[in-house]
């Protein structure tokens, strides 16, 4: 008499999804929040801080841009190697290890007693960084169900943006009362204690297990370059962000020269404009849910060449209203294809989310370092001819995507019934 076979431990069985509403949702939320906020308030808080720059290192302001633009660039290669660590050690480990060490570069940066040693740390910081954004989307992108993915990944995105927001809007005033210095540092205590809660706060992964060695990189590259679809979201990250990072690197500049005339803590709190996004983000997100990607992508992305339009206008609240409209159709337009990536990619999402941020990255140092030449060439006009060429290449980009046939594996599943066509 043959003895039946022991039925499979708990362990080698496939956890159960995270579904919206449920306890374990509301804490990765959370803590992928406190993620966002630590890394974008290091990475962005030099923005509104360029003009100090160039007067305290005799720099033009493209030169200034660089302390942006090299912590982006080596951001966006980096990640391909992170998300390759995350494969093999661990989400959370990789993650939380990054952001502790990014937040310290930042502090240490804070001390910089040159621009080239600055510049340094600010490389650091990029690299240190890699290891968050791409392994948090590929984390949502596994643990959570497919009705939850758009709604967590737009909460994500909403502490990106209060990061970004909050480093921005906390170190404009700092730097004109207390120096540059002030502001660095600050930015930098305020993202290490973000990433020690983020530490304790969040759920180690139950889908993805660590693998023996580190996965080969090269071959998930091409396999997600191959797909159609990915080429395009990978082109909208590169412009969209291009187009944002360019407007806010360039908008203090205006803003400081006439008709405007604004100090440098004014100018600061015009990045209050990104409760906006925060709150864009997340209805984005909600709505590509519940609707679908497809029917949500272009109306975003048009938004931003109508906000760049209305940059142009000599009334003040007319620009800011423009800067507004470019920063709403970037969040919701991030929102839906970052969530867009690791549902269409079959396999490899870690990678898959890499090359995204990597493309998103590369707009952001590129776009973001041209945009100082157009300022320099044809001031703010300048500035906007180069954003109106990006942003309307972006929706070109938007509808072409709205066209491409979701992938088999997307095709097979029958639930969620309004989630199929989009994805």
């Amino acid at each position: 008499m043959t003895t039946p076979a022991a039925p499979p431990a708990a362990s080698d069985q496939k956890s159960p999804l995270t579904h919206r509403g449920e306890a374990r949702f509301w804490r990765v939320s959370f803590a992928l929040f406190l993620s966002g906020l630590a890394t974008f308030a290091v990475l962005y808080c030099v923005q509104p801080i360029l003009p100090a720059f160039v007067q305290a290192f005799a720099l033009t302001p493209a030169a200034a841009s660089l302390s942006l633009s090299v912590a982006t660039g080596v951001l966006a290669v980096a990640m391909f190697g992170a998300g390759a660590l995350s494969d093999a050690y661990g989400r959370k480990t990789v993650m939380a290890i990054s952001l502790v060490a990014a937040a310290a570069a930042t502090l240490a940066a804070a001390f910089a007693p040159n621009w080239p040693t600055l510049l340094a740390l600010r490389a650091l910081t990029g690299l240190m960084l890699s290891g968050a954004p791409a392994i948090a989307m590929a984390y949502l992108a596994e643990e959570m169900d497919r009705s939850a993915v758009g709604l967590s990944m737009g909460l994500f995105i909403a502490g990106n943006t209060l990061g970004g927001m909050g480093g921005r809007l906390a170190a404009a005033p700092i730097a004109e009362f207390w120096g540059w210095r002030w502001a660095v540092g600050l930015i930098g205590a305020f993202s290490l204690a973000c990433a020690l809660a983020f530490a304790f706060a969040l759920p180690r992964e139950r889908r993805a297990t660590p693998k023996a060695g580190l996965v080969a990189i090269a071959p998930a590259i091409r396999m997600h370059l191959n797909d159609p679809g990915l080429r395009l979201i990978y082109a909208l990250g590169f412009l969209v962000m291009g187009a944002i990072v360019t407007t806010y690197n360039y908008i203090g500049f205006h803003l400081a020269a006439p008709p405007f005339l604004l100090s440098q803590t004014a100018i600061g709190f015009v990045f209050v404009i990104y409760l906006l996004g925060a709150v864009a983000s997340a209805v984005a997100g909600d709505l590509a849910g519940r609707y679908g990607r497809r029917q949500v992508i272009l109306p975003a992305v048009a938004l931003m060449p109508l906000g760049v339009f209305a940059t142009l206008s000599s009334s003040l609240w007319v620009t800011i209203a423009g800067v507004g409209l470019v920063t709403v159709g970037f969040f919701a337009s991030h929102s839906i294809a970052s969530s867009w990536v690791g549902l269409r990619a079959q396999s490899a999402q870690a990678q898959a989310s890499a090359l995204y941020l990597f493309f998103y990255y590369a707009g952001s140092s590129l776009a973001g370092w041209a945009g100082g030449w157009a300022l320099g060439a044809g001031g703010w006009l300048g500035v906007a001819v180069f954003l109106g060429a990006l942003t309307c290449l972006a929706y070109l980009v938007a509808a072409r995507l709205r066209r491409v046939s979701p992938p088999a594996h997307l095709l097979a599943q029958p639930e969620p019934k309004p989630d199929l066509p989009t994805s």
